[in-house]
């Protein structure tokens, strides 16, 4: 008797399951793309309880007739392919025919569709990939309902995260897929309440709009590259809006949401020297490619992909960010500063012309300063960020941001010295639907900072009061790094008011650019000196250097 069997089909359809199927969201972007495929100019999605008990998604598309119905329940049933060749020229976003059946085999689901045009349509209903009721059903377009999902997989069922973390994973899909795809109108329903109502946009740019909010498209440059093959249209952060996190990075090709490191390498390396370390930007890069010269078959969801030739991508990548914002960019915008503290009027004061020095080029090299040396001088600003003074018996250096955020990150941790104010005018902030739902589900934590929202509605917060250290603060960036956080998940050992404490802390600490003056920097010294942990800031990192004379005379050979 052999030891080799062939797989019954059950298990072959669970096996694919496991590949295609991970999480509710992993559904609903197979539904929605299997929508796009056919032709829809509308898709309405409901959920309930983070898509375990429900998921159903409808299109207008071009529907199926009887025996496509029972054909697409099949594994690699596909309208989308019909010679070896069409798999090296994909232009649809399905392909593989094996969606359909590897969410029926884990789920009860039911297709209901009918042919464009046509009165009549079919529903068919299948449970754990058995078909168990077919019968005549009026339809217009396709509708497929997928309820209890993993219902006879109780080992996949157990690893699903609460209901809200799984309904944020769908909002960020369908986010994802209605960004390449503008349009589409999407509506998605969740719990009965509508999450996401996006109706048909003209252009990329309204459809970024429509989800961030134009406060957020401001801060963007947006630019079009076209050569042999490949064509680009991107939204990159302006210099001066940055973040602290990789939240807002989206790539996309052929309007497939993808992830590819090297788009990732090229577009930081095209901003190499014109944003600090530790900043990151926002980008969204459409990429158009000849099929036949990029591979969506290396990953069964088709998360990742292969170029033919990646070094070409890499450099029309670079070369299309670099020249767009090369000419955006002001000399004024990064600075190497020397203060000579003259005024104590302010703690913090904007440097005087004559003691800024500007790079006139993005990725040049800063020159070298001769600084006159005078005694009386009682610091001195070594680039942007670095504070040096004699202290003692040697020399001190300061990283005054990462002094400033361990200062602030104790602030907002015991809620001390923390003056807040009413806003008289209070301000909305539009958030995307994902980070929208994490700041109302936190929005207590923010409160014990001193940070007061309601909910709008329509994605949108009401901040009514802040902290005084939070005045004239970047809100949006703010709120949106604080969401990021949290989704992102907190390291082992830290508390979630911790995590919080830091990330707003960061966005609110001194920065480079920023010349205090002796009082300034007296008071930041005091506050430090008071810090629980005055060596290192929020991260880890030092707040501060110190250098003997005997380690300085060893520096320079001396005995």
């Amino acid at each position: 008797m052999p030891s080799i069997t062939v797989l019954p089909d059950e298990l072959k359809n669970k096996i694919a399951a496991g590949e295609v199927v991970e999480r509710p969201a992993s559904v609903v972007k197979e539904l929605v793309e299997n929508s796009i495929d056919a032709g829809s100019t509308a898709i309405e999605l409901e959920v309930l309880y983070g898509g375990r008990r429900l998921i159903r998604v409808s299109d207008n598309g071009v529907g199926m007739d009887k025996d496509d119905a029972f054909l697409c329940l099949q594994r690699h049933a596909t309208s989308k392919l019909h010679t070896e060749d069409d798999l090296f020229n994909i232009r649809t976003m399905g392909f593989r025919g094996e969606a359909l059946p590897s969410i029926a085999s884990v789920s009860k689901l039911t297709l209901i569709t009918a042919p464009k045009g046509s009165s009549s349509g079919v529903s068919v209903e299948v449970i754990g990939g058995e078909i168990k009721e077919i019968k005549d059903a009026p339809s217009n377009g396709t509708s497929v309902e997928v309820r209890d999902l993993f219902f006879n997989t109780p080992a996949r069922k157990k690893f699903l995260k609460k209901d809200s973390t799984e309904l944020m994973h769908i909002i960020d899909t369908v986010t994802r897929l209605s960004l390449s795809h503008p349009e589409i109108r999407f509506n998605l329903k969740a719990e009965g309440q509508e999450t996401i109502a996006l109706p048909r946009a003209s252009s990329l740019r309204e459809r970024l709009m429509q989800v961030y909010g134009s406060e957020f498209l401001e801060g963007l440059v947006e630019f079009e590259n076209e050569t042999s093959g490949l064509k680009i249209n991107a939204f990159v952060s302006k210099t001066d809006n940055l973040r602290s996190t990789r939240a807002h990075q989206f790539v996309f090709v052929n309007k497939r949401p993808v992830k590819d490191s090297s788009v990732s390498h090229a577009v930081y390396s095209a901003l190499e020297g014109v944003i600090p370390q530790g900043r990151h930007p926002i980008y969204f890069i459409f990429l158009e490619v000849d099929p036949r010269k990029v591979d969506f078959n290396v990953h069964p969801t088709k998360r990742e992909i292969r170029f033919e030739d990646k070094e070409v991508v890499y450099r029309f990548i670079k070369r299309s960010v670099m020249d767009a914002v090369r000419a955006g960019f002001r000399p004024s915008d990064v600075k190497v500063s020397v203060n000579v503290p003259e005024s104590t009027e302010d703690a913090v004061y904007a440097p005087t012309p004559e003691k800024v020095f500007p790079v006139k080029e993005p990725q040049a090299e800063l020159t070298t300063i001769p600084l006159a040396y005078k005694t009386e001088l009682p610091f001195i600003y070594l680039g942007d960020t670095f504070i040096a003074f004699s202290e003692g018996e040697g020399l001190t250096l300061i990283d005054h941001h990462a002094a400033h955020e361990r200062i602030l990150y104790e602030k907002f941790l015991k809620g001390i010295d923390l003056e807040s104010h009413q806003l008289l005018f209070p301000r909305q902030v539009r958030l995307s639907p994902k980070e929208y739902m994490v700041i109302l589900e936190n929005r207590d934590i923010l409160a014990s900072f001193g940070i007061e929202l309601d909910d709008f509605g329509h994605d949108t917060v009401v901040v009514r009061s802040l902290p005084d250290v939070m005045n004239e603060a970047d809100l949006r960036g703010i709120l949106s790094d604080v969401a990021q956080e949290i989704l992102d998940g907190i390291k082992p050992g830290q508390s979630l008011k911790e995590a919080l404490a830091a990330r707003i802390a960061c966005h609110r600490s001194i920065r480079g650019r920023k010349i205090l003056s002796s009082e300034g920097l007296d008071a930041l010294l005091r506050d430090l000196s008071n810090a629980d942990d005055p060596e290192h800031c929020p991260h880890g990192r030092p707040t501060k250097i110190f250098l003997s004379l005997d380690e300085l005379k060893k520096m320079f050979g001396r005995k």
